[in-house]
């Protein structure tokens, strides 16, 4: 029987930022409200600094209007390999980048990407085709429309592509409340206003 649990593991993990350019975020995220997105993208960033997961950023054309990373990306992990694409549309195709994600020598990738349906769903199955087990962030990709995020998810998870969000990666990856429960706490309080509350309510309890 095959193991229906694909669980993410914290030894054999890379994560892959494709294309979070401030101009393709600006032009073309529509299926979330921006701001939301870039917390989320930044919770996926802090999950990466948090567990020390090697992490391989990418862009295509920043020079021009597509723009460069977000800045909370390059500032919140400044030793991450940066590979700065040329011209290729699927991140896969260029030689470096793939070199960039085969040296980590992971089997698991954690991506998340501008937009959805090219520069998360095009490497995502590339690298499903080379034997990674693939690991998409939903709620760190964005594209058009909702009706354009469910089409290219639906081909990702056909192909065997695990869906996932930033809360489930982060609580994948901590596994036990007791791995450091003050600093992931401090996590899941800055991305999250859900479980900033819960810490808020029992506060507020415990010291009434």
């Amino acid at each position: 029987m095959n193991d229906l649990y694909k669980r993410i593991n914290l030894d054999d993990v890379a994560v892959l930022l494709v294309d979070h350019q401030t101009g393709l975020i600006s032009g073309f995220v529509r299926d979330w409200d921006v701001d939301v997105f870039e917390q989320n993208v930044e919770a996926l960033v802090d999950i990466a600094k948090f567990f020390d997961l090697p992490t391989i950023l990418t862009t295509s054309f920043d020079d021009g209007p597509n723009g460069p990373l977000m800045p909370y990306i390059t500032e919140t992990l400044p030793k991450a390999k940066i590979i700065r694409r040329p011209g290729q549309i699927n991140a896969w195709d260029n030689e470096e980048f793939v070199k960039a994600v085969k040296a980590t020598g992971k089997k698991q990738l954690i991506i998340a990407g501008v937009v959805t349906e090219v520069c998360v769903t095009f490497p995502a199955l590339s690298a499903i085709n080379e034997g990674f087990e693939v690991f998409a962030v939903t709620d760190a990709s964005g594209t058009t429309n909702n009706r354009v995020a469910e089409a290219s998810l639906m081909r990702m998870a056909n192909a065997g592509v695990e869906l996932t969000s930033w809360f489930s990666v982060a609580s994948e990856l901590q596994r036990d409340w007791r791995n450091d429960s003050e600093g992931f706490g401090n996590l899941l309080m800055k991305h999250s206003p859900a479980y900033k509350n819960v810490a808020a309510s029992y506060t507020g309890a415990k010291n009434s």
